[in-house]
């Protein structure tokens, strides 16, 4: 879910350091570039379907055992304060406003609601010109920054979700940084409401702000058991020439060559969110849209040699 950023000004360039987003303004500046165009396609080892393991809940000692350094982490016993609040409208003609308010933290679970209602807020976080919205929802991206580097040559973003239900309900956990494509994106887990038994992987980059260069991309998972009645934990290790998924423990795919090289020393944040409608589901009709609620137990990001 590609985002688009603009750098048209120094307090945009500042405002974007917090709120550019995971979404494609328009799709044609999404052309990929001659000067890229001649890597290799990506290659992926994605499996036809993956046997989640339902509640699945591992332990931390078998990852810092295995040399693994605990970075960053939420259990969502308290605040948000690690994170930084989406507040305004989204790309990917999205049909919500995203704002505090859909965001709660109760018995160490982090639920992002879905709501269908009349809402007026800022078309985006950078340009606080007034819109209307029917929907509205809620969306967080760490405060720190993590990158695939000399120093940390492997990262592992992992969480553990409950996916929502109801057609046009578009759950995503996934990694990016500004300005967009330029540090790259990495989509662990993006899913669709009404497909309980499915989800999909991807990466974007681009040499030029706004303007993403990596094409067919796309990995596409299907489960042995439910996404929305279940909990399962969604992983990614992120190296220099390589991109490894996993769910609930089990390597599912492997994501190598392409543009993959090119983000690595990039530095990238965590975000959790749930969109409604847009691109992903063809533009709905807002009328057959079920609202739900995304919820999260924990967010955990290690480092590793």
């Amino acid at each position: 879910m590609p985002t688009t950023c603009r750098t048209a000004s120094i307090a945009f360039a500042v405002l974007c350091l917090f709120s550019c987003t995971k979404e494609l303004q328009q799709p044609q500046t999404m052309a990929p570039e001659t000067a890229l165009s001649k890597n290799k396609p990506v290659a992926s080892t994605g499996l036809i379907a993956a046997v989640g393991d339902c509640d699945y809940n591992p332990t931390e000692a078998s990852l810092l055992s295995g040399g693994w350094t605990l970075a960053f982490a939420d259990e969502f016993s308290g605040g948000l304060e690690k994170w930084n609040i989406w507040n305004g409208g989204a790309y990917n003609y999205e049909l919500q406003l995203y704002q505090a308010a859909n965001l709660q933290t109760e018995g160490g679970l982090l639920s992002i609601i879905a709501r269908r209602e009349a809402a007026k807020g800022p078309t985006l976080p950078f340009d606080a010109t007034p819109k209307d919205f029917a929907f509205t929802s809620g969306r967080i991206e760490s405060k720190t920054s993590f990158s695939a580097s000399p120093a940390t040559p492997k990262v592992r973003m992992v969480a553990r979700l409950k996916l929502p239900s109801g057609y046009g309900m578009w759950p995503a956990f996934w990694s990016y940084g500004d300005p967009w494509p330029t540090q790259g994106e990495i989509d662990i887990m993006e899913a669709r409401g009404h497909e309980p038994f499915k989800f999909s992987t991807a990466y974007w980059y681009g040499r030029r702000a706004g303007v993403n260069q990596a094409a067919n991309t796309e990995g596409y998972i299907t489960t042995t058991s439910s996404l929305t009645d279940c909990w399962h934990v969604y992983e990614l290790i992120w190296e220099k020439s390589t991109l490894s998924f996993y769910l609930d423990g089990k390597l599912i795919e492997v994501k190598s060559g392409g543009l993959i090289p090119n983000m690595y020393r990039k530095s990238q944040r965590v975000v959790l969110n749930l969109a409604v409608g847009g691109a992903f589901f063809g533009n709905p009709d807002p009328s057959q849209i079920v609202p739900g609620t995304l919820i999260a137990d924990w967010v955990r990001v290690y480092t590793g040699k």
